[in-house]
C-alpha cells in the first residue's frame, strides 16, 4: 500500500503512456544519480515507476 503523500503521485503516473513514463523514470534516475535524493521520496517514486513500466510491458501485447 502506498503512503499518504505517494499515493496521488502514483495514480497520476499510472495515466500516462509508455514513452512519457520511461522518458520521466529516465530523468529522475539521472537527476538522483548526480544529485542524492534532491526531492523527498524520488527512490521510492522510481521504483513504482519501475513497477508501472513492468505493468505496461505485460499489457501491451494483449488485444483490447
Amino acid at each position: 500500500m502506498p503512503s499518504p503523500l505517494l499515493a496521488p503521485v502514483m495514480r497520476w503516473l499510472s495515466r500516462l503512456s509508455y514513452p512519457k513514463l520511461f522518458l520521466l523514470a529516465a530523468g529522475l534516475f539521472v537527476v538522483n544519480l548526480f544529485f542524492p535524493d534532491p526531492l523527498p521520496f524520488v527512490d521510492e517514486i522510481l521504483l513504482g515507476i519501475g513497477t508501472l513500466l513492468l505493468a505496461n510491458r505485460k499489457d501491451r501485447g494483449k488485444p483490447r
